[in-house]
């Protein structure tokens, strides 16, 4: 069974991490054929958005620390240059909306992964653990770029230091994820919400995103400027004047993504 499922239905790609037995711990092989994944969904044009789980009990506990130890052990390095850093560098830079539906806990690695999709929706039974601290290690994946923007310094410093759990109804309060669902209808719940994003404008979802990325190093004026290119390219897609004529003609629209 592979490690990475992977299908795409209804112009959404569902990417399900599939060691339930590790608890979606990653190894060499998972890493790289997530990185292969996330590219098809770059370049398929039918892929609308991007659905990011978790099989069986977690989303994902980060690293599988049995490639830490042994007589073929992986660096460090090599583990963040060639498998972490790749995938969450192509998530963020994906043209594309990224969901992170955490089923379970997620943790180190795992955690950060799910953060740095652009919405996050939790399980009511899930949890967050910055398990690095643990272990001797610092956060990695971005974390220590991404948490403290999401929660504040102090929190985030905090849950990096203790590698306190964050259960997910906590993680909605402290401004980490976007919302829950409860267990019982989680999956349900969260897809509707990929098929929703799916039928959106995806050409001006990608802007936005793609906004959002640069708002973190640039000026206000800086900003003001990106913020005017890219609403210049989304009133040239079919999907801006098909909203415009809907919202005159008082109907749905009916976007292409295009």
């Amino acid at each position: 069974m592979s490690s990475i499922l992977f299908e795409i239905k209804h112009g959404v790609a569902f990417i399900t991490l599939n060691r339930p037995e590790k608890f979606n711990s990653f190894n060499r092989e998972m890493a790289l054929l997530m990185q292969a994944r996330l590219d098809e969904c770059a370049s398929v044009r039918d892929v609308r958005c991007v659905y990011i789980t978790g099989a069986g009990k977690a989303f994902s506990s980060g690293q599988d620390i049995g490639e830490l130890t042994g007589d073929e052990k992986l660096e460090i390095k090599q583990i963040l240059s060639e498998h972490y850093n790749p995938i969450v560098k192509r998530i963020r830079n994906l043209p594309k909306p990224v969901i992170a539906a955490v089923n379970g806990v997620a943790a180190g690695a795992g955690a950060n992964m799910a953060l740095c999709c652009d919405i996050v929706v939790a399980s009511d039974a899930a949890s967050f653990i910055q398990a690095f601290s643990k272990i001797g290690l610092i956060p990695d994946s971005g974390g220590t770029f991404t948490l403290p923007r999401l929660i504040g310094w102090q929190k985030a410093s905090a849950l990096m230091m203790t590698g306190d759990k964050v259960h997910a109804s906590a993680a909605v309060e402290m401004g980490m994820i976007y919302k829950t669902f409860p267990y019982l209808t989680f999956e349900e719940e969260s897809k509707k919400l990929a098929q929703t994003i799916a039928q959106m404008p995806t050409k001006g979802l990608a802007y936005t995103k793609h906004a959002l990325n640069h708002s973190f190093a640039n000026t206000w004026e800086d900003q003001l400027l990106l913020e005017d290119t890219f609403q210049q390219k989304a009133a040239l897609t079919y999907d801006y004047k098909e909203g415009i004529n809907a919202f005159v003609q008082k109907r749905e629209a009916e976007f292409k993504g295009e």
